[in-house]
């Protein structure tokens, strides 16, 4: 993806940041208010300011805590610069980068990082990258207020927030090799019958040799263990009972 490229061409700008012996500082165009974030009494936009007046747009699923807050006010905001997918997949390649690089994930962990160190290298950053207004300005805040550190989390709620917005289902399927892509199909086929019409399966694999054989199904809350390790298990309880033969 030309995206992640771009990503994982920036990081060096960290190194070279926090290698700087002076730092000059640096204000995003992000409002003082935003800085500040009470995002229980009020809603926080992190597109570029404009003087159309803004649609009337609700959260799909009610978030908890800080990550939840966090993850429902960035929501808003991409949904009223109709930039949902985009910021989506810019959140997505952030966070595989921060996997795939150990100094850019310390970056956002360290907290005696000043803040407008943080700012600089996060607005840099997003400049290479090409990322959005909405992702750029949001992570700028979240670098001010020194919360980088739970964006793995916020990113996750976000996508659950994406998802429920475009009517997805969300199903983890979880097997000792990956599916071939016809067991896959009809897996999915079924799962999408069971949840109903309205409503699109996003399905993913996991594979998870422990289980020793076939398949663990998770979704809406619901949990369909049919594997062998727990079969195994629940045989092993059946035969520790003790024989009431008083019954037979």
């Amino acid at each position: 993806m030309a995206m992640a490229g771009r990503l994982r061409s920036a990081i060096p700008v960290v190194q070279k940041i926090l290698g700087s012996g002076s730092v000059s500082h640096q204000r995003s165009n992000v409002q003082r208010s935003l800085l500040c974030l009470n995002l229980t009494h009020s809603e926080r936009n992190f597109a570029t300011a404009s003087g159309a007046k803004e649609p009337k747009v609700k959260v799909p699923v009610a978030m908890f805590g800080g990550t939840g807050n966090y993850a429902s006010a960035l929501y808003l905001s991409a949904v009223k610069a109709s930039a949902l997918d985009k910021v989506e997949v810019e959140l997505f390649d952030l966070v595989e980068a921060l996997k795939k690089s150990p100094t850019f994930s310390q970056f956002t962990k360290d907290l005696s990082v000043p803040s407008d160190i943080r700012v600089k290298a996060l607005n840099d950053i997003c400049a290479q990258a090409k990322f959005s207004d909405v992702t750029k300005n949001f992570l700028v805040v979240l670098a001010e207020n020194g919360r980088l550190r739970h964006i793995d989390s916020i990113a996750k709620r976000f996508s659950e927030l994406a998802m429920a917005h475009k009517g997805e289902v969300k199903a983890i399927v979880t097997t000792v090799i990956a599916l071939p892509p016809e067991d896959e199909k009809e897996l999915k086929d079924t799962l999408q019958d069971i949840i109903g019409q309205g409503k699109k399966v996003k399905l993913e694999q996991k594979v998870d040799p422990s289980i020793l054989g076939g398949l663990v199904v998770e979704f809406e809350q619901k949990v369909f263990d049919m594997s062998i390790k727990t079969r195994a298990k629940q045989m092993e309880r059946f035969l520790r009972e003790p024989v009431n033969f008083d019954i037979l």
